[in-house]
């Protein structure tokens, strides 16, 4: 059997790393706009003053702010179902306190949906994606500071209100669980580390970190509670970044360590906002560590009022625990051990479509709530060749993935309603601000410079993405049992 019928097949992108425009229409700064270009071997740093850094990838993005409607037009064409996009908060609250929004930026995005609806695309809007507005750090030093969880209630609200009609499924905060970790402390968390330029490994106080993630909680649970109330058709998830790992060896150490990083990285979050409430192994946690936070009766009532709709997490690759850290690899952000049975993409990234299924059981079975599948992409150097482009190994990748989704929807059981890949066009990589790797379905003409014409090319993928969807799915099936069926050549 294909994937169900009204499954939303689609792609997904992030305003900062596609819409560019930084200072115009009456947006303020944000996080992201602070953020150096880097490489594979050159972090990004995070720079407070706009004189010092060498090139800020945001300020230009993929210009998808001035050519939104060509490109949704275009993504139309592939097929897509729906389009996971973000709002820039700071185009809405330029400052974040304002005291009115910005007529501007919210007419940008009403011309956005409206665009999306024009094409029979879906929007899937994220409110925070890494960006938060850069005032909101300097004065207030982010969501340390209990004041922000009123004002990210307030913009919510006021994107629930413009945009009722518009938009039913929204996502509060990307990849929230980033806030366990050093780098998460910025582009989660708003925490300012003056004297740290490093963009992934800021450090500082627990109490205040976990404090702040707390008050994160507290303005997705209010936020969901308001969405409902403006209108009760929303649809209103969570959104996790799944860190699977496997234990390196059959060792008891080895597994037990294994299952410790997925309760605090992959489960601790999803609980708080799926369940509606912290769960036991981190309340131990923070007792064991000295973390004392200050929740009241009133919070923990939010937690359980404010529960999501449904669970949504990017997906990319996996690695495995040991209590050794030699032979590390790379992944979204959270290092691990290299398995030794899986391919390695340029960027040290392991592939590993079972691995999805996996994680679609587990999830599945610890939450009993809808699943949405909304980043799962292959980042590769991509070659423009007589004006086109072939990536086979995305597509490799791509099928593999929707095999492994379709086995938990039909062999498991697993309630899965929706697949957004990343990314629907190539945009700046959040991890290392560069162009060269490239996720998306149509190729874009900017180097690492920002260089370019910018020029919308779609790539092979695309052809084959748009068969996938037009046969629900059916036809990336078929070709994965032909793989299989398919005789070894001697």
């Amino acid at each position: 059997m294909p994937f169900p019928n009204n499954f939303l097949w689609g792609a997904a992108l992030a305003a900062n790393q596609c819409e560019g425009a930084w200072n115009e229409g009456g947006k303020g700064e944000s996080i992201a706009d602070h953020l150096t270009s880097g490489s594979r071997t050159k972090p990004r740093r995070f720079v407070q003053d706009l004189n010092l850094g060498d090139y800020f990838p945001s300020h230009t993005g993929v210009d998808f702010y001035h050519r939104f409607e060509e490109d949704i037009a275009l993504f139309g064409q592939i097929g897509l179902k729906s389009l996971r996009l973000s709002i820039a908060w700071s185009r809405i609250f330029p400052n974040g306190d304002d005291a009115q929004p910005n007529e501007e930026g919210l007419r940008f995005y009403e011309r956005v949906f409206t665009t999306c609806q024009e094409n029979n695309i879906t929007p899937i809007v994220t409110l925070s994606h890494f960006e938060m507005p850069y005032h909101l750090i300097t004065a207030y030093n982010g969501f340390a500071n209990k004041k922000v969880i009123d004002m990210f209630v307030r913009y919510a609200e006021t994107c629930f209100t413009r945009y009722k009609g518009l938009v039913q499924y929204w996502l509060t905060f990307n990849e929230i669980n980033f806030g366990t970790l050093g780098a998460g402390r910025l582009f989660c968390l708003g925490l300012r580390d003056a004297a740290q330029e490093n963009y992934f490994f800021t450090s500082g106080d627990e109490t205040e970190q976990y404090q702040a993630l707390h008050n994160v909680f507290l303005a997705s649970a209010r936020a969901v509670i308001s969405g409902h109330q403006i209108d009760p058709e929303n649809q209103i998830g969570c959104m996790i970044a799944n860190g699977l790992a496997y234990p390196l060896t059959p060792k008891p150490e080895d597994v037990l360590a294994t299952q410790q990083r997925a309760d605090w990285f992959n489960n601790f979050c999803g609980d708080v906002q799926v369940r509606g409430s912290y769960p036991s192994f981190a309340k131990r946690r923070f007792e064991r560590r000295g973390i004392k936070l200050n929740v009241t009766a009133a919070d923990e009532a939010d937690l359980l009022n404010g529960k999501v709709d449904f669970y949504s997490f990017s997906y990319y690759s996996s690695s495995c625990v040991a209590k050794t850290s030699e032979n590390v690899g790379q992944g979204n952000l959270i290092a691990g051990q290299k398995n030794p049975y899986l391919e390695t993409s340029d960027w040290g990234w392991q592939t590993d479509p079972s691995g999805l299924r996996l994680t679609l059981n587990r999830l599945y079975q610890r939450y009993q709530v809808p699943l949405m599948v909304v980043e799962n992409g292959l980042g590769a150097i991509d070659t423009l060749e007589d004006g086109a482009v072939n990536d086979p190994y995305r597509i490799d990748y791509l099928r593999a993935h929707v095999e492994a989704m379709h086995q938990a929807i039909d062999e498991d059981g697993v309630d899965l309603i929706g697949y957004t890949m990343w990314t629907a066009m190539d945009v700046i990589s959040a991890g290392t601000g560069e162009m060269a790797k490239r996720y998306g379905l149509i190729y874009v003409d900017r180097d690492d410079q920002g260089q370019g014409s910018l020029t919308r090319i779609p790539k092979a993928s695309s052809v084959w993405y748009h068969d996938v969807i037009a046969s629900n799915g059916d036809s990336a099936l078929k070709e994965s049992a032909e793989q299989t069926t398919a005789p070894v050549p001697e």
